[in-house]
Order: C-alpha cells, then sequence, then structure tokens
C-alpha cells in the first residue's frame, strides 16, 4: 500500500509531556514521520526532548497532624418550609439587580447597509411597557417556579402577598444603566434571576423561625482534609506550618493567597485552615435558570470563645470585583448553606465572610491584609 496507517502517525503525534508552561500551554514538541509517499529527502527538526518539571505531592501529613484534619458536609440541594399565611422579605444590597449591557447584552446597535443611510435599534420600545403589567408577570413566574410544588396546582391565594413583595423589590432593589429597562425581566433568564433574588428576601426574613434543611449526598454525605492527595508541578505554593494545617502545600493562584496565609497562620484565634483546591467542598446554587457549583476559597477554623473542641469553620472567600454572580453565591451560602448545614447540628458550626478589597490593595499590602483579616473575623464574631 502507498499509505501509512493512522495509527502509526498517532503515535508518532502523542505528546512526550502534558506539563502546561508559563502562558498556561503546552509547549510545542515535533515528530518525525517517515514513511511512503512521505519525502525522505526532508531534514528532521532537532527538537531536544525538555527536561521533566519538579513536582510536589500535595497531602495530608499522616498520622502527626491528624489533630487538624478538617470535615465538611456535601450539600445536594436545600429545602425550605416557607410559612402560607403572611409573608414578609428583608432586602439587602445583596438583593440589588443592576441590569447593564454586560449582562443583558448590547442596548443600542447599528445596523447599516453596503449603501444607504445607517439605523440606531435600541431597546426605547421597552419604556412603553406598563409598570403593572410587568409586575403581574414577574409574580406569576415567582408563583410558578418557587412556590409551586411538583405535580401540584400553584396556591393562587399568595398571588397577592408576593406581588406585593415583588413590587417592593422592583421599586428598592432594580437598578438599570447604560439603556436597559425594567421590561426586560420579561425574559426568562432575567425573571429568574429576580425570582431567585426575591425568594432569598423571603427566606432572610425567616431565618431562625423557620429553619433551612440541607439536602446532604446520600453516597458521599462527608468529606475531610484527610483525602487530599495530588501531584503538581506548580512552582508557585506555600509550605505550611505543621501546627496550622492539615495539609502539607497551599497551591497558589496568586500573590494574596500567600499573604492570606501568612496572616492566618500568625493569627491566634485561627486553630487550623485549609485550601479548597482539590479538597471537594461544593455548594450548588442558582443564577436564573441555570443550576451552578460554587467552589469558596479557603476554610478556616477559628477559637470563638468556645474552646478548641467547638471551633467555628468559618468559609472564607475573597472577592475584588462583585460581580452579579458573586451576589447570588453570597446570598446562598448565608441563606441556605450555613443555616441549613447548622440546623442539622452534626457538622459543627458554620460561618461565611467575604474578604473584600484585596485587588485595590497596592500599597503596604501585608499590613491591609491583616487588616481586612482582623476586621472579617470581627464581624463574624459579632454575628454570634
Amino acid at each position: 500500500t502507498q499509505l501509512l496507517c493512522e495509527q502509526v502517525i498517532g503515535r508518532a503525534l502523542r505528546r512526550q509531556s502534558y506539563d502546561l508552561n508559563d502562558e498556561g500551554l503546552f509547549n510545542v514538541e515535533y515528530a518525525d514521520v517517515l514513511g511512503i509517499p512521505f519525502d525522505f529527502t526532508a531534514k528532521p527538526v532537532v527538537a531536544p526532548p525538555q527536561p521533566p518539571r519538579e513536582t510536589v505531592q500535595v497531602k495530608a501529613v499522616r498520622p502527626e497532624r491528624d489533630h487538624l484534619e478538617i470535615r465538611f458536609p456535601h450539600v445536594a440541594g436545600y429545602r425550605v418550609e416557607l410559612p402560607e399565611e403572611r409573608l414578609i422579605a428583608e432586602f439587602n444590597e445583596d438583593s440589588v439587580l443592576e441590569l447593564t449591557p454586560d449582562l443583558v447584552g448590547p442596548s443600542i446597535t447599528k445596523n447599516q447597509g453596503i449603501i444607504g443611510e445607517g439605523v440606531d435599534l435600541s431597546l426605547e420600545h421597552l419604556k412603553d411597557m406598563r409598570r403593572s403589567s410587568l409586575l403581574f408577570h414577574l409574580t406569576q413566574r415567582l408563583l410558578y417556579t418557587k412556590w409551586r410544588d411538583p405535580g401540584t396546582e400553584p396556591p393562587l391565594y399568595l398571588f397577592a402577598q408576593l406581588k406585593r413583595i415583588t413590587r417592593q423589590w422592583l421599586d428598592n432593589c432594580l437598578v438599570c444603566k447604560g439603556g436597559t429597562y425594567p421590561a426586560q425581566l420579561m425574559y426568562q433568564e432575567l425573571a429568574d434571576m429576580a425570582c431567585e433574588r426575591i425568594t432569598a428576601g423571603i427566606t432572610r426574613a425567616l431565618v431562625g423561625e423557620r429553619p433551612v434543611k440541607a439536602v446532604f449526598d446520600p453516597y458521599n454525605p462527608v468529606g475531610s482534609t484527610v483525602h487530599v492527595n495530588f501531584t503538581t508541578s506548580k512552582t508557585n505554593r506555600w509550605k505550611t506550618r505543621p501546627d496550622k494545617s492539615h495539609i502539607n502545600w497551599v497551591i497558589l493562584d496568586s500573590d494574596w493567597e500567600a499573604e492570606f496565609c501568612r496572616v492566618a497562620e500568625d493569627h491566634p484565634k485561627v486553630l487550623a485552615y485549609v485550601k479548597n483546591h482539590n479538597l471537594g467542598l461544593e455548594v450548588p446554587y442558582r443564577y436564573g435558570s441555570e443550576t451552578r457549583t460554587y467552589i469558596p476559597d479557603f476554610i478556616v477554623q477559628i477559637d470563638d470563645g468556645r474552646g478548641k473542641e467547638a471551633p467555628l469553620n468559618l468559609i472564607v472567600e475573597i472577592k475584588g470585583y462583585r460581580r452579579e454572580d458573586a451576589k447570588e453565591k453570597k446570598a446562598t451560602m448565608e441563606n441556605y448553606w450555613v443555616p441549613g448545614v447548622n440546623n442539622h447540628g452534626q457538622y459543627g458550626r458554620w460561618a461565611f465572610a467575604e474578604f473584600a478589597d484585596v485587588y485595590e490593595m497596592q500599597e503596604d499590602f501585608k499590613e491591609k491584609v491583616e487588616r481586612e483579616f482582623g476586621r472579617m473575623l470581627d464581624g463574624v464574631f459579632k454575628e454570634e
């Protein structure tokens, strides 16, 4: 035959190294294939093999550090038993929904052919939609998606109360920028985002009265730092102190994480900490009509005055710029995940905190990180 077997070429094109370079890409590799109908006069490209990169094994140090083990639940969902008599809502800054071109798409488009005058297409016609019509459709969407059990009729007797709360949210929490209009909430995805924040406000007002129940993974309900064991060639890493972390290394994604590790290890109230890297802590949440998974940054065990036997498990999220999905993540943690796990009682006490304004800290970076860390802990202690 005059053809070279495809499998032979495939074996020659198999990579020798799958390590990423500093740009996050594979290095170039060459393969010389000899055979018919290839040209025997071609000169091979000399590509010396690259030396393998140094790798480290990130794992739990056992049994020397087993007393620093951190256990956490695997939450698969949430169940909220909301009242059916008198509904109230408590909205805060995380309830605000900003309609911007970045979220909904361009609000003005210029349409022009090869010849002739161009036309600007905008959304000005949406301002003619009556607010009462928008209120009715949004309340209907809220009733059918958040208050209707599968296979049952919607509780129409709650429509008036939900309409009152929806009007409150539209008046105080909807912000339109960049040529957007409230009528764009007629789009299903944006309507679901609004319904999610309205429902979170109702749930927030009932914390302590109607317990939130967390639904745990029936096949793998508990995760632990004991199971962390992987190999990496990343050079940006932090070697943990033997008395502060069950894991021997923290793989860093940025410089602020190194400063966070330094501050956490030096803080007297921190008992243990771990970065959520290949740890398995995942938080399900909804963003519009889509179900997503949120992966927090750190878990920090803190002695908040109740002794080392009953530490406070603080989930820490670092945010420099908060998009709309960041509000959904925080609302899910504060209104569903943390109350649901705490109400169960088997997995200890949990709290959530955001470590903000990190990317704006240019001068005196170390001092500002340490000050922000202390302020974050003070806020958690006040809530407790």
